[in-house]
């Protein structure tokens, strides 16, 4: 009976630990997007995986601070824990405290301290300041690991060494080191571990143009994450594993002579992959990868263009068109929220030259004056947007003084007509309590509060007290019914049917519907949020006119349309969306509404410091009852 115990609670960790792995490795042969519907064996992601340029160079760029900084931390680390091994036992104690602290420091804190360091001194953040920070975190964790061996071995046998002649260096390298070498050799095998896995402390001291897997994964939170990453976790993780199967074959007594020639024939093999063949490959990989990056670092004589954008929001074609076209290299970061982008802007840390926020943003970068008048003779283009954007951008851009339009759209419900057996209308479907476990949320305090302000009849920029308290209670009062609060989540739930109503962009609902004919999206008649993302060029650009240059080339017709056939949100190009091929994309009411859907509609402004302080307060309300 016990062995039974043991082997289903082997089975359930295994289960536990294996089952997400299967189920990406699943997902990396589905022929298609979502993650929720399976249209397929197919084997196109793992042959787009390596056509794929910024993933390509996201896992070199990992693979290579990975290598060098365990590397550079497995000889500082080493050569640090022996100076702490001649050390008294009061000072020993005292620097191993020391060398704790990181390990025991929270990432972000790290993270942010090497950040603002760099800063100080005025480093430029990029590879350098990775590189530099992850062999910072990595020190500790080779020191923690090469300390017990020092404390194994014994003195005398050195001492024994020098006096029979033997130099110092001889000594420390015949007797010392090969008894510590299994601990240098874990150290350096946790330290390119965590730097391979570490996103806080890549994310605080990266700068434009460099991204590692982890930056590169996060940044596609808005949009979902490629499949491409499915079938590329799924070779690392195979590596690994195979690597693991071949390091841990390990000699074992034979009977019979054939078997132990056998064996010996396995171990020598085993012997020249990982003593010869893995390093030559390895450095083959840096050699040949170091050309391709440096080919790619080496800037135009035309000059080039930093670009900062919301991540998987720009068709990857467009950029090499532009570059072809100009001859003007754009290097090209992305980030995930506004309220990320936000700070590297205000501390002029990084000059980008063009930036994508969201219109409240906008005007928070207005107010404390951090952006550049446009000059518009340089974007001849801009006649192309339409001018009814440009009335609603006076919202946020008061004098259409700082800012382009490039995409927009609205906040609503996506509902499933399978589920749901009424017109849908209102905001107010969302507290029917039919619908218990089948509504999704957005897990956005303005969106969330947006909604609740709507469906009471208030602005979604509300600031009186009475009126925030009154959507806090109504969303409170909503808890229950709400299956989940949650992000890009929604477009796989309501894909695979696992949910009746969910707030979401018009540009994800568009998606959707594609994958899944049963749905249908409405803007309630209370109102919502009309968004715009529009090009800004912050106040430290270092290539202005190559901004403006960039700018004119997205508003070009051709280009709106290739943008708008990638990303699915909406283009305010009159012009561009003519060009739209497809009839039930050109003419979609959720892409394209009617200006009557939109009367009610009304676009987030900057409401102050104090009011979003305010604001966060009454969602933390929210989510803790």
């Amino acid at each position: 009976m016990k062995t039974i115990a043991k082997k289903i609670y082997l089975a359930l960790i295994c289960i536990i630990l294996y089952a997400p792995i299967v189920t990406l490795m699943v997902l990396s042969f589905n022929n298609t997007k979502t993650r929720s519907k399976w249209g397929g064996f197919t084997g196109k992601w793992y042959v787009s995986l390596f056509q794929n340029k910024e993933i390509m160079n996201a896992l070199y760029t990992t693979l290579i601070i990975a290598l060098f900084s365990a590397l550079i931390a497995t000889l500082i680390g080493t050569c640090a824990a022996l100076g702490m091994q001649a050390m008294n036992s009061r000072m020993r104690t005292l620097f191993m405290g020391v060398t704790n602290i990181p390990m025991l420091n929270a990432d972000i804190v790290t993270g942010v301290s090497l950040m603002l360091l760099f800063i100080a001194f005025r480093f430029t953040l990029g590879f350098k300041t990775i590189l530099l920070a992850h062999i910072t975190f990595n020190i500790p964790y080779v020191i923690l690991s090469v300390m017990p061996k020092l404390k194994q071995t014994n003195r005398r046998t050195y001492e024994a060494a020098l006096d029979l002649g033997a130099s110092p260096a001889y000594a420390f390298f015949k007797v010392v080191l090969p008894d510590i070498m299994p601990g240098i050799f874990s150290g350096f095998l946790l330290s390119f571990t965590m730097s391979l896995d570490d996103f806080v402390i890549t994310h605080f001291t990266k700068g434009p143009g460099i991204d590692t897997l982890s930056t590169k994964i996060y940044s596609e939170v808005r949009k979902g994450i490629k499949p491409e990453m499915y079938a590329l976790s799924t070779i690392m993780f195979v590596t690994v594993l195979l690597l693991l199967i071949l390091i841990n074959m390990s000699p074992v007594e034979k009977k019979k002579a054939v078997k132990v020639k056998h064996f010996g024939k396995a171990q020598k093999f085993g012997r020249f992959f990982f003593q010869r063949l893995v390093p030559v490959a390895m450095a083959v990989l840096i050699i040949i990868g170091g050309f391709i990056y440096g080919k790619n670092d080496v800037i135009s004589s035309q000059g080039q263009v930093i670009v900062y954008n919301w991540g998987d929001y720009i068709d990857p074609d467009v950029i090499d068109m532009f570059e072809e076209e100009t001859g003007i290299d754009i290097v090209y970061e992305e980030f995930e929220t506004n309220e990320i982008m936000y700070p590297k802007i205000q501390s002029g840390a990084i000059a980008y030259d063009v930036v994508c926020p969201s219109d409240y943003m906008i005007q928070r970068m207005i107010e404390n004056n951090l952006l550049e008048e446009i000059n518009y003779d340089n974007i001849p283009n801009l006649k192309y947007i339409d001018q009814k954007y440009m009335d609603l951008a006076k919202g946020f851009d008061p004098d259409n003084k700082y800012s382009v339009p490039y995409l927009w759209g609205t906040v609503g419900i996506l509902y499933n007509k399978k589920m749901v057996d009424e017109p849908i209308d209102s905001w107010g479907v969302l507290w029917d309590e039919k619908y218990k476990d089948s509504i999704l949320m957005q897990d956005s305090v303005r969106d969330a509060f947006g909604v609740a302000l709507k469906y009471l009849g208030y602005s979604l920029n509300s600031t009186d007290l009475d009126e925030l308290q009154a959507a806090k209670n109504l969303l409170i009062e909503q808890k229950p019914l709400v299956q989940a609060y949650v992000i890009d989540q929604v477009r796989d739930k309501m894909i695979g049917n696992e949910a009746a109503l969910g707030v979401i962009y018009s540009g994800e609902a568009l998606y959707c519907q594609q994958e899944n004919p049963n749905l249908d999206y409405v803007i309630p008649k209370e109102g919502s949020n009309l968004w715009i993302d529009s090009w800004v060029i912050p106040k430290n650009a270092e290539n202005k006119e190559h901004a403006e240059e960039f700018i004119n080339f997205l508003c070009r017709p051709d280009i709106a349309k290739m943008n708008f056939e990638y990303i699915t949100y909406s283009i305010p190009n009159s012009a561009g969306q003519a060009l739209i091929e497809d009839d039930y994309m050109r003419n979609s009411t959720i892409a394209f509404p009617d200006i009557d859907q939109l009367k009610n509609c009304e676009t987030f402004n900057f409401l102050g410091d104090e009011n979003e302080a305010l604001y966060n307060e009454l969602w933390r309300e929210v989510k803790s009852k």
